[in-house]
């Protein structure tokens, strides 16, 4: 509450109130970021031990299912209004395509024949996409020295890992191509949200749980066409797909919507730094998967070029604004 005017002021009706203190989150912003990091790092691990029992298809639906369920409880807690515009929910009907179904589905299909942690280093590649389809998409992007000098710099390190200089021996490139088209994907849906659902009135949570929502019903229409319903539920494959979507898709989601509005998108997004390292060690730890010199190398490198992109000039970095766009990067 404001203390009442001191005699012989302006009157309340003159002078601005200030805006009430806002409530601190129970844990650090800090405890948040490494907690994000973790979850969006062992999603790679989570898709490949469900693909041991599931097609990736399923794979898709049963994450994007168990992450709307999550998104469909935070926004009745907090009240939330869904979009209302039938032209908003087409451009989220598209938006879902891009950030939801189709990339999940490609590293769905790309780990049945490539190791979860090459996965996780594909999917740091989105900013080195995002860098070069912005140039062309976005006119508020304009290149410079250092930006491309990070995409020269993160296409080295894609070749590094990919261990260009070997004929790319021992490496399955359809898998490989996979993981890169996800990675393509999510800048592709970024720049569409940009362009078609800023302005819109709706909140980000509630733009992305009716995004995951759409995702949700285009697998739902895919996945009869494409598989056949499982005999039995495995268990472990069943847990991996239900936290993958609960903890990878939907509390991710709330962290990250949490981060950006407490710390700001600059500082959010470098969560993206983390995944590959993460996933890597994941992957080598606990799936027993081969690690070349020229994987944590060439990954370095693509992280060094990715970070590179991202330099703003001073005073560009704008804060979150209110229904400008949905989920941004997960893997």
């Amino acid at each position: 509450m404001s203390a009442p005017a001191a005699p012989g002021t302006r009157p309340p009706s003159a002078t601005p109130l200030p805006a009430p203190p806002l409530r601190r989150p129970a844990l650090n912003w800090r405890v948040r970021f490494a907690a994000l990091s973790l979850i969006w790092g062992f999603s790679f691990l989570l898709i490949k031990v469900g693909t041991d029992g599931f097609a990736p298809f399923q794979v898709t639906f049963g994450r994007l299912l168990s992450g709307t369920a999550v998104l469909a409880v935070a926004m009745a807690v907090r009240r939330e209004q869904l979009p209302r515009s039938g032209r908003t929910w087409g451009h989220l009907f598209v938006a879902a395509f891009f950030l939801n179904a189709l990339p999940f589905s490609l590293f769905a299909y790309a780990e049945l024949t490539i190791p979860s942690t090459l996965a996780g280093i594909c999917n740091a590649t989105s900013p080195l996409w995002g860098m070069a389809l912005s140039l062309v998409a976005l006119s508020e992007d304009r290149p410079t020295r250092r930006r491309v000098a990070g995409l020269g710099l993160g296409f080295i390190g894609v070749l590094t890992v990919l261990g260009a200089w070997q004929g790319f021996s021992g490496l399955d490139m359809t898998g490989t191509a996979m993981a890169l088209l996800a990675s393509l994907s999510y800048p592709i849906g970024w720049i569409y949200v940009r362009r078609t659902l800023a302005g819109t009135g709706s909140s980000t949570l509630a733009l992305t749980g009716s995004q995951l929502f759409l995702g949700t019903v285009q697998l739902a229409l895919v996945v009869p066409v494409f598989t056949t319903t499982p005999d039995h539920f495995p268990l472990l494959p069943t847990l991996a797909v239900v936290a993958l979507g609960a903890l990878g898709t939907g509390l991710a989601v709330l962290l990250q919507y949490g981060l950006v509005e407490e710390v700001g998108p600059t500082t959010a997004q470098m969560v993206t730094y983390f995944i590959p390292v993460i996933a890597t060690a994941a992957g080598v730890t606990l799936l027993g998967e081969q690690l070349s010199w020229n994987t944590p190398v060439g990954a370095l490198v693509v992280l060094a070029g990715a970070a590179l992109t991202q330099n703003r000039a001073r005073g560009s970095a704008a804060g979150p604004r209110r229904g400008t766009g949905a989920a941004a990067a997960q893997p």
